[in-house]
């Protein structure tokens, strides 16, 4: 059996009206699970931190740039019986303002924000749910580690 550490995934979410709303994208028909609503997921490149891979993987598939970006304790762990390995992928937040517009990549053909209190059951994995208790508590809810969560970025 194998372990792989080199994907990331990257919740993004926005306050509109006072309430939480987060984006999901549908991958592309023909693409690996083609017709699901995901997050963004991808690669972690050669020289990268996960943290600089989630960046870029949200700006390539969305277009998107945070405004705040957090980083979760969650690791989604699973495994994948067809190459018989278990994967770790940390997890990270990205806030962005409730005006952003989403540049799809070829990867995906739609679109959707999901309010906060609905997004439990959009998401497709039962390791998702266990980061969103985090993302919940600790970042949108101020919890007392989210000072610490917090990953600041380089000024542009």
């Amino acid at each position: 059996m194998k372990t792989r550490t080199d994907r990331v995934q990257c919740y993004v979410a926005r306050c509109c009206g006072g309430s939480h709303q987060f984006l999901q994208m549908r991958r592309a028909q023909g693409d690996f699970l083609g017709g699901t609503w995901q997050s963004v997921y991808g690669r972690i490149e050669k020289g990268e931190t996960a943290w600089q891979a989630a960046l870029r993987e949200l700006a390539e598939e969305t277009g998107l740039t945070p405004e705040e970006f957090y980083q979760l304790d969650t690791v989604n762990t699973f495994y994948l019986a067809a190459d018989d390995c278990i994967w770790m992928c940390p997890a990270f937040c990205a806030l962005v303002g409730c005006d952003a517009q989403v540049r799809l990549n070829e990867e995906h053909d739609s679109q959707r924000w999901i309010d906060r209190r609905e997004f439990a059951d959009a998401c497709l994995w039962p390791g998702e749910k266990m980061a969103l208790r985090e993302l919940f508590s600790q970042i949108l809810d101020q919890g007392p580690s989210k000072p610490l969560l917090k990953i600041r970025l380089p000024q542009t």
